[in-house]
């Protein structure tokens, strides 16, 4: 009963928001500024689905100069919860198949983001180099899902070398941003606990080329692994806690 309420609003809300959000958007259309505020309203839906969502975001995060931001990908959950740490100015990469689901595909490019076909090599790299001509010739920031592909409950997947590239190429720093593991959340249930969203210290490139884009792959990789492993024991600790 209580998955059918929350389908119920939830598409209702996502229709009024698909809707009206394409007719805003129009307005200006691809203006970075939306992808900020349609993730900050996206996250506020995790209270709809009975999460308790913390955001930890860094003194200056609102203010971080241009970067590559890069997110561990779990599930469709991440829409209600990772969400919550887009700042502005920020475009994400998807898949290019991503414009064809009905209204949710419409106002993922006009919000501005980069759509990119992994099934074809070619094409993909010149995303990349796209992603490096955006932060050089604009004052947009990247969001990036290194593994390529969601998770779905076995930790972080081994990471794909694009979104390195893209930071040594355009000469700014990467961001990792980890969600804590959110294969428990069900949607029959009432109280689905803590989530924690946390941005980490920025990870500067300078002084990097070509040839350490598998290294800095690998230091990102073990810093976000550390720190999911890190989350998910305070998760633990906290939904013991709350009984959920």
């Amino acid at each position: 009963m209580i998955a059918l309420l929350r389908v119920f609003v939830v598409v209702i809300f996502a229709l009024f928001m698909f809707i009206f959000g394409c007719g805003y958007c129009l307005l200006s259309p691809r203006n970075p500024k939306h992808v900020y505020t349609f993730g900050r309203l996206f996250a506020r839906m995790s209270r709809l689905f009975g999460i308790k969502l913390e955001l930890r975001l860094p003194e200056n995060a609102l203010q971080q100069t241009q970067s590559i931001y890069i997110a561990n990908h779990q599930s469709n959950w991440d829409m209600f919860t990772v969400s919550a740490a887009v700042t502005p100015r920020v475009v994400t990469v998807g898949k290019k198949s991503l414009v064809w689901l009905p209204l949710f595909g419409q106002l993922y490019w006009l919000t501005g983001n980069i759509l990119i076909d992994r099934a074809n090599k070619a094409k993909a790299k010149g995303t990349i180099d796209q992603v490096v001509d955006s932060v050089k010739n604009s004052k947009v920031s990247v969001w990036m899902f290194p593994e390529g592909t969601r998770s779905r409950g076995r930790g972080l997947l081994p990471f794909k070398v694009g979104a390195f590239h893209a930071a040594i190429a355009a000469g700014v720093p990467v961001v990792p941003i980890v969600c804590s593991s959110t294969s428990h959340l069900k949607l029959n249930r009432w109280n689905n606990g803590h989530v924690i969203v946390e941005m980490m210290a920025p990870i500067p490139t300078e002084g990097l080329k070509k040839e350490d884009v598998r290294h800095l792959a690998k230091e990102c990789h073990k810093v976000m692994k550390e720190k999911l492993a890190s989350l998910d024991q305070e998760v633990s600790v906290l939904n013991q806690g709350r009984g959920s």
